[in-house]
């Protein structure tokens, strides 16, 4: 059985690559978990995720990428807010 993946499709693995590498940067010490790095992996990871959700809708996933998306972006506006008071 021959697999044809699509653009999404390889948008998606893509996503799921990215969040898996920034989880294992984390558990590893590579990244920390307040990083901007982190967090945009995160992001990005969720997002491209999410598109290929639109082509192959599965709820469950939608659900769980929309919560890593606003995760991930209380995490960016939290960092910010930290390196702000540090600078002060």
């Amino acid at each position: 059985m021959a697999l044809e993946l699509q653009w999404h499709d390889y948008a998606g693995l893509l996503g799921v690559g990215l969040v898996l590498l920034a989880f294992f940067g984390l558990q590893a010490g590579r990244l920390r978990g307040e990083g901007i790095v982190y967090q945009l992996m995160n992001l990005l990871g969720a997002t491209l995720v999410l598109i290929s959700l639109f082509y192959s809708f599965n709820l469950s996933a939608f659900v769980i990428q929309i919560a890593w998306i606003a995760i991930s972006l209380y995490g960016i506006a939290r960092g910010i807010r930290l390196r702000r008071a540090r600078r002060e």
